[in-house]
């Protein structure tokens, strides 16, 4: 009998902890996002500023491209699954490969101020948001998805770039963030 109530229990539990949370496929997306922008951002502080301009090879992206890449993918792709309005500055339509060359302190803000407004973004949808359509693509072909694609894209945004930058900084003889030892509680 106590076999048949801890299979029970254990059958029933987590449904019942989902049942609970509010959201949970935002939840989940959020905390992913948060996971590894904080890797991101934790990688790009620990590279020296002189290391900017590294790519391992001549087609690929220099560390600074690589931030600055993904502060404006952040805020085109958040935008789009949350609607909210994102106003480039005039700095924002200079090209990628001179705003990469930015000093790092510079690139550190913008990329920071992109993964707070995601946050943001994150904070103003729920699951039945996720699950409203919105149109993409060109003016001559547009589709419509639902905004939860744009956000998995968004997470699936950022572990791409993690694992580039991981591949850069051990390039350069440096231990990726998700590698060190975790501190104690």
């Amino acid at each position: 009998m106590k076999r048949l109530g801890f299979a029970t229990l254990t059958l029933l539990l987590p449904a019942a902890l989902s049942a609970q949370q509010a959201d949970p496929i935002t939840t989940s997306l959020k905390q992913a996002g948060g996971q590894y922008a904080g890797w991101l951002t934790a990688a790009f502080d620990s590279v020296p500023e002189s290391k900017y301009s590294f790519k391992p090879t001549e087609k690929q992206l220099t560390i600074g491209m690589v931030a600055t890449h993904l502060e404006n993918a952040n805020y085109i792709i958040c935008s789009g699954f949350s609607g909210m309005p994102w106003k480039p500055g005039a700095k924002d339509s200079l090209p990628e490969a001179t705003r990469a060359t930015w000093p790092k302190d510079t690139l550190m803000t913008r990329l920071r101020a992109s993964f707070d407004f995601c946050n943001q973004a994150f904070a103003s949808m729920n699951d039945a948001k996720l699950a409203e359509s919105m149109e993409v693509g060109p003016p001559n072909n547009r589709r419509t998805i639902p905004k939860a694609r744009y956000a998995l894209i968004y997470v699936t945004d950022l572990v791409d770039h993690y694992s580039q930058m991981a591949n850069y900084m051990r390039l350069n003889g440096m231990t990726p963030p998700s590698s060190l030892p975790r501190k104690a509680p």
